[in-house]
């Protein structure tokens, strides 16, 4: 299960990290790139439009992915934390007489 949430969640960070990439801070971004084309295709408000919605549903989804993964993953140490917890035994004090 834990595999799981961490590979839908780094597929998401990497198609999210494209789409920003895709995006230019100043409007343009793959509307301005593709030229007269993108306006004969789907138009150029549009295509701004699309990358933005992409963006914030990516968003939303690693938000909700992380979530859930802090509610499905077992939360039994795994076999190599279990190796790290050595603790010291303590001092026993030997038994007073009475």
């Amino acid at each position: 299960m834990t595999f799981l949430f961490v590979f839908l969640i780094i597929v998401a960070c990497v198609f999210l990290g494209l789409i920003i990439l895709v995006q230019n801070p100043k409007g343009g971004g793959l509307a301005s790139n593709v030229g007269g084309f993108s306006n004969q295709l789907m138009g150029v408000k549009q295509t701004t439009d699309v990358l933005e919605k992409g963006t914030w549903v990516l968003a939303v989804v690693v938000s909700l992915l992380c979530l859930f993964s802090a509610l499905f993953v077992p939360k039994t140490p795994s076999a190599y934390q279990r190796g790290q917890d050595k603790t010291v035994p303590t001092q026993q004090q030997a038994p007073t007489k009475p």
